[in-house]
């Protein structure tokens, strides 16, 4: 299993955010190069990076700090917030981005979703963010009318290296992960998820890797280890090495 620190971008800050309220953002570092530095230095494999502003304006707008990040730090770099078209998918890859994560896309424009999975094969996720099991879009401003499940269900045959499921209730609260709907979604389908939102501690994650057999292949956390309450050491530790059946392109 595979464990993402996460540096969320806005304004070219590095900030943590309640429940996806941009107006309630902690900015744990003004340099996010910085913090990606300081993960890479504790032997983190991959990042998590999520440009906010983009998420919210529909396209990429901290894109030179992504840039920043992707020339100082020689880690895996999943990136989202904003990309909705195959030339920002191509630039951030052609970029040296590891991955690619499409969120609003999937629900506003599933044919772009298969066409880039078949582009770029193992570099496309899928980011589904659910507000009590429904889909939200555009930075979480708005739920859908879409089950989590179904969107999950809809990509199983188009080549998703990874579904991403973010419970917003949970994101950025230190509550405690959902874990009784992340397992669910992940027993639903084949394809490898990626738990996020509430992860506060090393019991949250030791939770979660127990439920690894029901295809839950990755945790993400942010503001637990900003404040402390996650150990970088001990979170790699206990996530142990990716297995064979874990996610593509790890």
């Amino acid at each position: 299993m595979i464990f993402y620190p996460a540096i969320d971008v806005k304004d070219g800050a590095c900030v943590r955010l309640v429940r996806g309220a941009m107006d309630q953002a902690t900015v744990f570092n003004d340099d996010p190069t910085d913090q990606a530095r300081q993960f890479a230095q504790a032997g983190c494999p991959w990042l998590h990076v999520v440009d906010l502003n983009g998420a919210f304006e529909g396209r990429p707008v901290n894109g030179a700090a992504v840039e920043n990040i992707l020339s100082a730090v020689e880690m895996k770099i999943q990136l989202g917030g904003g990309i909705r078209s195959m030339a920002q998918i191509e630039t951030w890859l052609n970029a040296g981005v590891a991955r690619v994560i499409l969120g609003t896309a999937a629900i506003r424009d599933p044919d772009l979703v298969r066409q880039a999975c078949r582009q770029f094969p193992g570099q496309i996720a899928v980011g589904i963010d659910a507000a009590d099991g429904m889909v939200a879009i555009e930075g979480w401003a708005k739920t859908s009318q879409t089950r989590a499940i179904d969107l999950a269900q809809e990509f199983e045959n188009a080549g998703v290296a990874a579904i991403i499921h973010t419970d917003i209730a949970r994101d950025g609260a230190m509550e405690g992960p959902n874990i009784n709907a992340t397992s669910a979604l992940a027993a639903a389908i084949s394809t490898p998820v990626i738990a996020s939102g509430g992860v506060s501690s090393t019991d949250d994650l030791i939770a979660l890797k127990a439920q690894e057999d029901t295809g839950i292949a990755g945790v993400i956390s942010g503001r637990a280890i900003y404040d402390g309450s996650i150990d970088l050491v001990a979170a790699l530790a206990i996530m142990g090495a990716p297995s064979p059946a874990g996610l593509a392109n790890a």
